[in-house]
């Protein structure tokens, strides 16, 4: 097992990765911008090192400080995150050339799945399911009103290079086509660097699962159940649950079968998500986009299978087998996990600020992973996400009733957050009876 981690990330998730790695007896090295000195993933690591300013260009992103923090601390290996630079393959590719450990996918995994039309292209080649669309990137515009008249509207003008839910458009006509091609390039020139733009077949009334896979250190892929992701603002994930309540046994077999000829065309290693498109209309799916890390969303597979997927992780990066058979893979009960962020519960809109309360319910099959607490400063650098409450139970109905007491017991004072949110969605209707698609949220606003 490796015996030094450095975290590259912070806030929750940087807690989360420590949380298993000091269980494990390894030794931890947090790295740290000048606004998070006083978060609590700074104080539990066995070491911590500060690597630059607020901006995270500066700081988080920063690959040379990051190298020089884990070669100072004697670090064995690298775990990102999510986020940051958990998906860029030369961080990786360098982090490897330097003799450490990358606790994650290996770099021609990234870069094969980190644009979406060579993924596109790929899972097709591997006869898993996509949607329609184009098969190069949208050279211009009227190459995109071309394609976009082939597939036929309602269509997604996406960024190639996206991912998190950004750098996408829809459009329903050539009109808005034509608006949304110029601001989806735009803006993945700006963010990504890469202002390449394919055309999807946009599905109105959708929901969005996603499928867990591990690569394991002997080759093999396999695939921890599935996750439904459909509460979304902006095209980004609000509450995930574990099983998806749309998914029959029949569609659960086709989805994790599709997920590990996707892992396995790709000789995948490590944590991966598999993200889907399903059509409850007409019980099809169809592959989204891969993600090559960790998810936020990780907790809810882990109560399921009674795993920990950053101990698996860490176990493959080191060349040991799983803790589980992958033989007998049994899923039970039922999870939940809401995500809490600094932001309105009706706009969705950023709320940084000074944490005055801040008091977590505690109680049977409630599990909170925070990045803050009392008297820290939430500010506007980063994520918004302060923490994920995930619920544990034997049945959904069992899971929703925990997570309403749950909500009514989070007290937070300071920022702006979204826990009110949570509150009118255990009450939603559409969403108590699992019959939701990703037009949810806008539906309630």
């Amino acid at each position: 097992m490796i015996e030094s981690l450095l975290v590259a990330n912070r806030g929750e998730i940087a807690r989360r990765i420590i949380r298993t790695a000091k269980r494990l007896g390894i030794r931890v090295i947090a790295v740290h911008s000048e606004a998070d000195a006083d978060l609590p993933f700074v104080a539990e690591a066995d070491e911590a090192v500060l690597i630059g300013p607020p901006n995270p260009a500066l700081s988080y992103r920063n690959t040379e400080a990051i190298l020089a923090a884990a070669t100072s601390t004697g670090a064995q290996a690298i775990h990102p995150g999510y986020g940051f630079l958990s998906e860029n393959a030369e961080f990786a590719r360098t982090v490897e050339a330097s003799g450490l450990i990358w606790v994650g996918p290996d770099a021609d995994a990234i870069t094969a799945m980190g644009d979406k039309i060579n993924a596109r292209n790929l899972m097709a080649a591997a006869g898993v399911p996509v949607a329609p669309g184009t098969t190069d990137p949208a050279a211009d515009l009227d190459a995109a009103v071309t394609a976009a008249a082939e597939i036929g509207y309602p269509v997604m003008v996406k960024a190639a290079a996206g991912g998190g839910g950004m750098g996408m458009g829809v459009a329903v006509d050539e009109a808005a086509l034509r608006a949304e091609y110029d601001k989806v390039r735009a803006f993945a020139e700006r963010m990504f660097g890469d202002g390449s733009v394919l055309i999807e077949r946009y599905f109105p009334r959708v929901r969005h699962v996603e499928v867990q896979i591990l690569g394991l250190a002997d080759g093999r892929v396999v695939a921890l159940g599935e996750r439904e992701c459909s509460v979304q603002r902006r095209n980004q994930k609000l509450v995930e649950e574990s099983p998806s309540p749309a998914v029959s046994p029949e569609l659960r077999s086709r989805l994790l079968a599709a997920a590990v000829r996707a892992g396995e065309a790709v000789g995948y290693r490590n944590a991966g998500t598999v993200e889907c498109l399903f059509d409850p209309a007409t019980g099809e799916f169809f592959f989204l986009e891969m993600n090559t890390r960790l998810q936020v969303e990780h907790p809810v597979t882990e109560y399921v299978y009674g795993i920990d997927l950053v101990e698996e992780q860490l176990r493959v990066a080191s060349g040991l087998a799983p803790t589980f058979d992958p033989d007998a893979l049994t899923p039970s009960g039922h999870a939940i996990e809401m995500r809490i962020n600094a932001e309105d519960p009706k706009r969705f809109l950023p709320g940084p600020g000074v944490i005055r309360t801040w008091v977590e319910p505690t109680g049977a099959g409630v599990r909170v992973d925070s990045g803050y607490t009392e008297g820290n400063t939430v500010t506007p650098f980063y994520d918004s996400l302060l923490a994920k409450l995930i619920i544990s139970g034997a049945t959904r109905d069992e899971v929703l009733d925990r997570a309403k007491a749950a909500v009514a017991a989070f007290q937070i004072e300071g920022p702006k957050n979204n826990v009110p949110f949570f509150t009118e969605l255990l009450e939603n209707e559409e969403f108590r009876s699992g019959a939701y698609d990703t037009g949810i949220v806008s539906r309630m606003r």
